[in-house]
């Protein structure tokens, strides 16, 4: 409940500005933030799940992140998360005919230090995005990736190594 109330207060503020009261109103909701990250409003965070950001990290207006009391959603230090992107942990297994979303899963997501994850992107649950990764906006991440990669696509694939 204080998660959700926090989410209305940090909505309701500029999108911009105001990043240590910010930093303050999300540790009392139990979100581990590393020193100096920026945590952009119009975004929300989802459930009552462990999500750790590292330090320096940007989390662009709109971003959604929804958490899993079952596992733990890891975002790295030096990271840039742009607008509209969405970390997904949650899906189902394929249900029977007259059920298609079957039994509920969660799995955890893992963005290493310093990627750039671009606007509108999509996380799914069980992927790791190596250190130095880009991920092109609009991209829908669903298996994980190699360090230093460019990734783009639905659903992503490697594009390019980088130096």
């Amino acid at each position: 409940m204080i998660r959700h109330l926090i989410n209305i207060l940090l909505f309701l503020l500029p999108s911009s500005r105001m990043f240590t009261f910010r930093h303050f109103l999300l540790s009392l909701a139990g979100i581990s933030l590393g020193t100096n990250v920026k945590y952009c409003g119009r975004a929300w965070i989802y459930g009552r799940g462990q999500l750790v950001v590292g330090n320096d990290t940007w989390l662009s207006p709109a971003t959604n992140i929804y958490t899993h009391s079952d596992i733990i959603i890891k975002i790295g230090a030096r990271c840039d998360i742009g607008p509209g992107v969405e970390l997904i942990p949650g899906s189902h297994l394929i249900g029977s005919s007259v059920r298609r979303a079957g039994n509920g899963t969660v799995k955890p997501i893992t963005i290493g230090d310093g990627c750039w994850i671009g606007a509108r992107s999509l996380i799914l649950g069980g992927v790791t995005i190596g250190d130095g990764c880009i991920v092109a906006a609009g991209a829908v991440v669903t298996t994980s990736m190699p360090p230093n990669s460019l990734v783009a696509g639905v659903p992503a694939k490697v594009k390019q190594v980088l130096d």
